[in-house]
C-alpha cells in the first residue's frame, strides 16, 4: 500500500476526504488532493470546523514542499535546518491563505516563492545585520585571522599595508573588508550616545531615513482621478481587495455575487486603470 492508501478514508464532509496522517501523503498524491482541498477551502466559512480541517490538512500535506525548498540550505547544521523548515512552513501558510483558484498557476509554483522568501528573511534577520556580498563576508573572516596573527607576532595592531601583504589583497580590499565587518552586528537605535550640551541622547536622534513612500506620490496623484471615475461597485471592490485585503470569496459574499464574478469585475477594472495609467505616462 502507498502512504496515501493507508491514511485516506471515506469523505469527511462534502467532497473532502478524511486524511488521518496528511504528512505521510506521497507528493504525487498531495498535488491532486491539494486541488480538491483548495477548491473547498474557497467556499467554506472561516472559523468552521470544516474550514480548519481543510486548512490544517493542506499545511501538513504540503510540508514536503517546504522540505524540498529548504534543501538548498542544507549546508546549515541539522539544528538550524529544523528552524528553516519551521520558518518555511510560515511561508506555506501564507501561500495557502493567499492562493486564489482564478490564478492560472499550480499551487506549488505559487507557494515556493513564499516559502523561500520566508527562509531568506530568516537568514537575513539572524545572521548579518546589514546585507554584505559573500566576497566581503569571506574577506572579513580572513581579515580577523590575519589581524590576530599579526598582532601576536608584532605585539601591536597591524597596519593596512601589513594586512594586505599577509592576505594577498590590495589595501583597498582590506579597507572594504574592515568596512564590511561593521555590518555583522548592529546597535540599538535606543543606544545612548553623547548629545552635546543636552547630555546623552538616543542614537536614533542622529540618524536620518529615506521616506520611500514619497516615490509613490506621483503614482497616487495620477491614480486618484481614475479611481474617482469608477462606479460605486468598482470602487467598493477595489477598496475591499486592496485596502481591507479581503479575498475574492469574501468580497463576493458581501456583494451577493459569485467569486468568479468578482474576479471578472476586478480584472476588468484593473486592466482599465492600468491602461489609463500607461496612457498618461
Amino acid at each position: 500500500m502507498t502512504a496515501t492508501e493507508t491514511t485516506t478514508t471515506q469523505p469527511r464532509t462534502g467532497e473532502l476526504p478524511a486524511i488521518s496522517e496528511p504528512a505521510r501523503v506521497l507528493p504525487r498524491d498531495a498535488r491532486q488532493l491539494t486541488r480538491i482541498f483548495l477548491d473547498q477551502l474557497a467556499v467554506l466559512g472561516e472559523g468552521t470546523p470544516e474550514y480548519q480541517y481543510a486548512r490544517n490538512t493542506l499545511i501538513e500535506m504540503n510540508v514536503s514542499l517546504v522540505r524540498y525548498a529548504a534543501a538548498r540550505f542544507r549546508s546549515r547544521g541539522q539544528d538550524e535546518m529544523e528552524d528553516v523548515v519551521q520558518v518555511g512552513t510560515i511561508g506555506l501558510i501564507k501561500a495557502i491563505d493567499r492562493f486564489e483558484l482564478t490564478r492560472e498557476v499550480e499551487f506549488t509554483t505559487f507557494a515556493v516563492p513564499y516559502i523561500v522568501g520566508e527562509i531568506k528573511r530568516f537568514f537575513r534577520d539572524t545572521s548579518w545585520a546589514v546585507h554584505v556580498p559573500r566576497r566581503l563576508q569571506e574577506a572579513r573572516i580572513q581579515l580577523a585571522k590575519a589581524t590576530e596573527e599579526l598582532r601576536s607576532r608584532l605585539g601591536r595592531t597591524p597596519t593596512v599595508k601589513e594586512l594586505s601583504q599577509l592576505m594577498c589583497l590590495s589595501e583597498k580590499e582590506v579597507d572594504e573588508a574592515r568596512l564590511a565587518s561593521n555590518g555583522y552586528s548592529s546597535s540599538s537605535l535606543d543606544a545612548a550616545v553623547s548629545g552635546g550640551d543636552d547630555g546623552e541622547a538616543a542614537l536614533a536622534d542622529f540618524i536620518g531615513a529615506d521616506d520611500h513612500g514619497l516615490e509613490l506620490v506621483e503614482d497616487f496623484h495620477a491614480l486618484a482621478p481614475l479611481i474617482a471615475a469608477l462606479d460605486d461597485r468598482e470602487r467598493r471592490i477595489i477598496h475591499l481587495r486592496f485596502v481591507e485585503e479581503r479575498t475574492q470569496a469574501q468580497i463576493g459574499e458581501e456583494l451577493g455575487v459569485s467569486q468568479m464574478h468578482v474576479s471578472r469585475l476586478l480584472n476588468r477594472t484593473l486592466a482599465r486603470l492600468r491602461h489609463s495609467m500607461l496612457s498618461t505616462n
